[in-house]
């Protein structure tokens, strides 16, 4: 699609504008280099197939908000996509806090806007009649977290360690378990404690099938840093402040049309909201106390 295409189409969506907004859009549209088509990926999800099945709305949605095309470009994890950005193969990636810091470490990417999660927070929990009464108290105790590199259910509990001044490598026997895992065997009482999302807490630990005092939280951390649009610095500077000003502008259709997929429903009340990078430096902080400084400068 050429670009005089771009910029019609791109107007016709832009709702809610006055028409002096629009004569605005107008000359800045001109004035970009705008791609004919926008790869699209995400780096949680693995496989053309479930992309399609989670985002599909969403990518239809984004494509007329921008007025381009917009294809998935699917990627095995966030090794993959860091290099996809540096290959020139993708344009536009979706990645939660621990990926981004990953990828920004490994490339040029450049932050457009972020996403928020309602409750998207970390907690460490307890038996209700443990004797543990405070994360310092974790000493020398086990704990089952989720899988490695997860944000809300590794990096999230250890941030919460550390801020007790106990260290994650020596102090405390951490067992990455997965979900099902770190939640059986906090059931099972093969660990002292649990940590993981503030979400996960409420549906594993609070059914209604137990009793709502079997398990109590220990602590609850503050939010989390929000998922976050990045796109390839290659990438001309005005056509990504473009789409960062089209995305806040549609925002409310977009999260609606993100949150309909059955992996995606974690967006439902989400908002797009400025991306700061110095909003990742707890999960670099995180990755320099677990022994990944060098991996995440």
């Amino acid at each position: 699609m050429k670009r005089r295409n771009f910029i019609g189409y791109s107007l016709l969506f832009l709702s809610g504008c006055t028409l002096t907004s629009r004569n605005r859009d107008r000359a800045n549209l001109e004035a970009v280099k705008a791609p004919e088509k926008l790869r699209f990926a995400v780096t949680d999800v693995i496989g053309r197939e479930k992309l399609e099945e989670n985002y599909e709305p969403f990518r239809q949605q984004l494509a007329e908000v921008l007025g381009i095309p917009v294809e998935f470009f699917p990627v095995q994890n966030m090794n993959a996509a860091a290099s996809a950005l540096q290959l020139n193969q993708v344009d536009f990636v979706l990645t939660g806090p621990s990926e981004y810091v990953a990828i920004r470490a490994r490339t040029n990417a450049v932050p457009v806007i972020a996403i928020t999660r309602p409750n998207y927070r970390s907690v460490l929990a307890v038996a209700a009649n443990s004797d543990i009464k405070s994360v310092a108290d974790l000493k020398g105790k086990s704990i089952a977290l989720s899988d490695v590199g997860s944000t809300s259910g590794h990096l999230g509990p250890t941030k919460l360690l550390i801020d007790a001044q106990l260290n994650p490598k020596s102090d405390v026997n951490v067992k990455m378990l997965g979900d099902e895992g770190s939640v059986a065997a906090m059931k099972n009482g093969e660990v002292d404690a649990w940590g993981g999302s503030a979400i996960d807490y409420e549906v594993f630990f609070q059914e209604k099938a137990n009793s709502p005092d079997r398990w109590r939280i220990l602590k609850q951390g503050p939010p989390l840093p929000s998922d976050i649009f990045v796109a390839s610095s290659l990438l001309d500077p005005d056509v990504v402040a473009l789409i960062r000003s089209l995305l806040v502008e549609n925002q409310q259709s977009l999260i609606q049309a993100l949150a309909i997929g059955e992996a995606t429903q974690k967006y439902k009340g989400s908002q797009l909201v400025p991306a700061d990078d110095k909003d990742y430096d707890p999960i670099r902080e995180v990755y320099q106390a677990i022994g990944e400084g060098t991996f995440i400068p």
